[in-house]
């Protein structure tokens, strides 16, 4: 005699099958799975499914199917094209600041180069733009020199020579760290 009755619902031992008992016919087992399909068994290629155990070998099958699967790392792709161009230029020539660069004195000029530049990256800053270059020229070095010490101020700012393809020596390249 059977351990089944119709209307049990069974899950298969070597399968992850569940499905209710529909006919019994000796050792062979007609069922129901739970998709749908009828299938039949042999009574020892079953177990009875009671309401006691909580988790079924089919629901331990879907918990390592889930784990199995690799979980898409998201990547957010970044065109070679913008890696490398900066998103913002600022151009500390004091003839791009000015229209008569000679009626001020060097120490003017100086800190009107400086104010700009303490602007524009505060600007930045603020509009989350993670790129800039300052063009401040060669020169004698002093507003190069003046530029790290604004930059240094900044906790977020990282600075260092722009691309020496495209500007030479002239340019400093700042990039801002953002806070997400």
């Amino acid at each position: 005699m059977s351990q089944f009755k119709i209307g049990d619902q069974v899950e298969t031992i070597d399968d992850v099958i569940k499905g209710i008992v529909k006919t019994i016919n000796g050792d062979d087992i007609s069922i129901v799975s739970d998709d749908g399909f009828p299938l039949t068994f042999s009574a020892n290629e079953l177990v009875k499914i009671s309401n006691e155990i909580r988790v079924s070998n089919f629901e331990i099958a879907q918990v390592k199917k889930e784990k199995e699967l690799p979980k898409r790392k998201q990547t957010i792709v970044v065109k070679a094209k913008e890696r490398t161009a900066p998103k913002m230029e600022v151009d500390l020539h004091i003839n791009q600041l000015v229209k008569n660069p000679k009626e001020m004195g060097n120490y003017e000029m100086l800190n009107l180069q400086l104010e700009t530049a303490k602007r524009q990256l505060d600007f930045a800053i603020n509009k989350k733009i993670q790129k800039i270059v300052f063009i401040h020229g060669v020169g004698e070095g002093v507003l190069k020199e003046e530029l790290g010490y604004l930059f240094g101020k900044y906790e977020n700012v990282k600075y260092y020579d722009a691309e020496y393809q495209k500007y030479g020596i002239g340019a400093t390249e700042v990039y801002i760290l953002q806070n997400h």
